[in-house]
């Protein structure tokens, strides 16, 4: 009997091993044409190749099989699975064998597959590029292969194009020669590695780049559009540094030839790891160093050492299907946060990821939250696995790894698993595997919890009755309970801190059970639970407990242990835990932080409240925050100071803008108009952390007149960095008039398709212009998932609903996606539907108890 044919998964019975492929992109008509051989083995006679073809015609099909006959065939393609049969009047014979394709296709505008990214000269003529964007299953777009990861194969890749353009590809150029009588040159590239389809790349249009810097032999290159050479200095450090932290670490050499980073104007993603061409959004790639903020250097120097990571921990051991994709993207993460680390040790970078790990544990507290990996059918399944719970959930949960066993056990087991699977495919399995060669610990036991099951634990910490044990206690934390928390349970690593009589010790333990008593040496003055900040749970400390550390915040804390304390503190009211008057209460303890991640989570939380109060209260809150964040600000004042360290500087400009929007501060605000005058006869006359701080607060005080003049520097930026503070300026505007211009412009040709979604989302997320946008959304619905990029556009704009937090806008946000049946691909719209059930049925609990609190603030304002 036939097995039945899997809609998504390719037959084994034909396999590539060797693809030399053609492509003529013409930049004039958006077009390109392609002709490819691709060497196969055939397992078994056939008369059937099926493979992967979408958005192309072909022309022609040939073969000659094991026997040595040539064959003429037929493409008959299926749209609806993006495949091409390739019919042939007699069955192929077992063994080599090499099929031949001409095809065709478009150079389209939705920012995958092989597309055109558009850009204006110095003298304001449109100018293009072609570029390829692949993964997750867009290869298929540009060439027809089998577009699966597990199809490992080496391509030879041949480019011809116009002789005034640049070609770049995976690998070195090998040949270049013109073609005569056409104006056009063909470029030829060594061959790749063995690798997936979804990294092969190229990029072809007028390019420069900077000069490359060797590293062990690798030349190290940033590549761009005309005119932003100068901007790509910081990044080829960053990228210099990252290949030779990767090279030392993983103990193995780089797998390419070359290492080329590309900034690209229209791309959908930040970056994409393509062996040996990585490509970047602008944003990611360029800076000017010395006019840049702190965040906007930390944002380059993350995503360039992340896409590094991923040249052996993706390209060159590649996940064998779409569910593992984490071994993938977690491990660049954390790979990236270590990389960095080691670089700018000042940054404090795993202090800083504190706040990456808390936006995923606010996802992963929802019921339909999803485990890190998990069974994929369809492909485009695996498109939602892109997600907070990939990247930072899956790195979180490394990191606790990590620190359980120790970084040289960890890194050990990582080598093991890189040499055993290098130019292959692995699962999840194998890497406990390797990790559990290098130690004794039972690594599956452990880690399968937090990697094939949604969620994680809050453990609540007590004193028994005579005070001399502390009780531990797990169970699931949700913000909407639903009564099975209490049957799951995770093998947590535990660290404490316990200070008795004036000396601190350290007691390891892994809570296995829900409930563990840890006896003490004498009663304790406080207790730390997760030491150092790595696990990824939730700490509830018993009112004894707590009242113990408040007492002590800066003496008992370290920064990101007190950045958990308000984030976990913070997290109990919107589950209902405690009230959420408790929660501020507590807020007013940590007027003298100095810690950037804390007042992040503060000002977060602030934030939050300002969704689901009703307006009457706001001038409460303004007053709040002005009593919570006033005196942090004075103190640090306009002007950075003789040895102040970056992340002060960025906390600066952190708490003005909290002040003079969140607050509402008056005198923040002439402030700012006052010193927006210096900067704009001097840029130098504010400190680059403070710019962006004054934009948003003038933005949020202003009018028809700072809107013109944000618009004008919009289209006139001098770097990326500028172009997008001035773009999202746009939306912190108030006057519903300046917010409805906005929304227009996101389905113009001003606004670029990468960045429309997120400006929207923007939109969506602030009281002044939620009602607009929404009624935007809906109106405009056909055309803006017409518009955006298919896979991360949508996705990424409606996360704005989560910010929708009334009743009247989450019934009308249910009836209109139920209406109409849209998806967003695995679970990600559920989540954002529960994100916006919890905000609401938060704000409905604590509306009376806000109400009279905030307006004993008000009142005293």
């Amino acid at each position: 009997m036939t097995e039945p044919e899997d809609p998504y998964r390719l037959p084994r019975t034909v396999a590539p091993s060797r693809y030399r492929i053609r492509l003529e992109p013409d930049l004039g008509t958006f077009t390109f044409t392609g002709e490819e051989t691709v060497e196969v083995t055939v397992e078994e006679p056939v008369r059937e190749v099926l493979l992967n073809a979408a958005d192309l015609e072909i022309q022609e099909v040939s073969a000659r099989d094991g026997r040595g006959r040539s064959l003429r065939g037929e493409a008959r393609l299926e749209p609806a699975t993006e495949r091409a049969r390739l019919l042939f009047p007699e069955p192929l014979a077992p063994g080599p064998c090499q099929l031949t394709l001409r095809f065709s296709g478009a150079l389209n505008t939705r920012l995958h597959g092989l597309y055109r990214s558009a850009y204006r000269d110095a003298a304001g003529a449109e100018r293009f590029l072609a570029v390829t964007q692949f993964e997750a299953t867009d290869a298929r777009r540009a060439f027809p292969c089998w577009d699966e990861p597990a199809f490992k194969a080496s391509f030879e890749l041949t480019l011809v194009v116009d002789e005034a353009l640049t070609a770049l590809s995976n690998t070195a150029v090998v040949s270049e020669r013109p073609v005569a009588g056409t104006g056009r040159k063909e470029v030829t590239f060594a061959p790749t590695i063995r690798m997936s389809t979804y990294l092969v790349a190229l990029v072809v249009g007028e390019l420069e780049a900077t000069d490359p810097v060797p590293v062990e032999g690798t030349p190290v290159r940033i590549w761009c559009v005309p005119g932003k050479r100068h901007l790509a200095g910081f990044a080829r450090e960053a990228a210099a540094f990252s290949l030779r932290f990767f090279r030392e670490y993983y103990g193995l050499p780089y797998p390419g030839d070359k290492l080329d980073l590309v900034a690209i104007p229209d791309f959908a993603a930040g970056a994409m790891e393509n062996l040996g061409l990585i490509t970047f959004r602008e944003t990611a790639l360029l800076v000017d160093a010395a006019a840049a903020s702190h965040a906007e250097l930390e944002r380059i120097a993350d995503v360039v050492a992340h896409e590094i990571a991923h040249m052996w921990f993706g390209d060159l051991v590649t996940m064998a299907w779409w569910n593992g994709i984490w071994l993938n993207e977690a491990f660049a993460t954390f790979m990236e946060m270590l990389a960095v680390d080691t670089w700018k040790p000042a940054w404090q970078r795993w202090a800083t990821f504190s706040v990456s790990r808390a936006h995923a544990m606010t996802v992963d507290g929802l019921r339909s939250s999803r485990p890190i990996e998990f069974p994929v059918a369809a492909p485009r399944d695996a498109d939602a696995m892109f997600d907070v719970l990939t990247y930072e959930k899956g790195a979180a949960v490394l990191r606790m790894l990590e620190q359980y066993l120790g970084p040289e056990v960890f890194r050990d087991g990582i080598r093991r698993y890189l040499v055993e699977h290098r130019y292959a495919n692995a699962e999840t399995t194998d890497l406990w595997k390797a990790l559990g060669e290098a130690t004794p610990d039972p690594v599956p036991a452990i880690m399968d919890g937090w990697i094939f099951r949604p969620g994680y634990p809050m453990v609540t910490a007590s004193l028994d009755a005579a005070g001399a044990g502390l009780l531990l206690a797990q169970r699931r934390f949700t913000y909407l309970e639903d009564g099975t928390g209490e049957r799951e349970l995770w093998q947590v690593p535990v660290t404490l801190r316990v200070s008795a009589g004036g000396q601190a010790r350290r007691v390891r333990l892994l809570l296995g059970s829900a409930e563990e008593r840890v006896a003490l040496e004498a009663a304790p003055d406080w207790v730390v639970v997760n030491e150092g900040g790595p696990g990824f749970y939730r700490v509830r400390y018993a009112p004894e407990l707590l009242a113990r550390l408040t007492g002590r915040l800066y003496e008992a804390l370290a920064p990101v242990e007190r950045f958990n304390l308000v984030n976990d503190a913070w997290a109990a009211p919107v589950a209902g835990l405690i009230p959420v008057t408790e929660y501020l209460e507590l807020t007013a303890h940590f007027r003298e932080e100095t810690d950037r991640n804390v007042w992040a989570a503060l000002a977060g939380s602030y934030a939050s409240l300002h969704r689901v109060i009703a307006p009457a209260e706001r001038p409460g809150l303004e007053a709040l925050v002005r009593d919570r964040v006033g005196p942090a600000a004075a103190r640090l004042g306009w002007e950075p100071r003789a040895g102040e360290d970056e992340l002060t500087r960025q906390l600066r400009g952190d708490l003005l803008r909290a002040l003079g929007t969140l607050g509402d501060d008056q005198a923040i605000q002439a402030e700012a108009r006052e010193r927006w005058a210096r900067y704009r006869a001097d840029r130098s006359a504010v400190d680059p952390n403070v710019a962006p701080a004054l934009v948003a607060v003038l933005a949020h005080a202003g009018g028809e007149a700072e809107y013109a003049e944000f618009l004008g520097r919009f289209k006139a930026a001098p770097t990326p960095q500028e172009e997008q503070r001035y773009l999202y300026a746009l939306a912190g505007f108030r006057q519903p008039a300046l917010l409805q211009r906005t929304l227009e412009r996101t389905v113009s040709e001003e606004v670029r398709v990468q960045d429309a979604p997120f400006l929207i989302r923007a939109l969506l997320t602030s009281v002044y212009a939620r009602e607009l946008a929404w009624g935007f959304v809906k109106e405009r619905w056909e055309t803006l998932a017409q518009r955006f990029p298919p896979k991360s556009g949508l996705r990424r704009m409606c996360e704005g609903i989560t910010g929708l937090a009334t009743a009247e806008l989450e019934a009308d946000v249910r009836a209109f996606f139920g209406s109409r049946g849209i998806t967003l691909g695995g679970k990600t719209l559920e989540q954002y539907l529960e994100q916006l059930r919890v905000a609401v049925a938060f704000g409905e609990r604590e509306a009376a108890a806000l109400r009279a609190y905030l307006a004993r603030g008000a009142a005293h304002a």
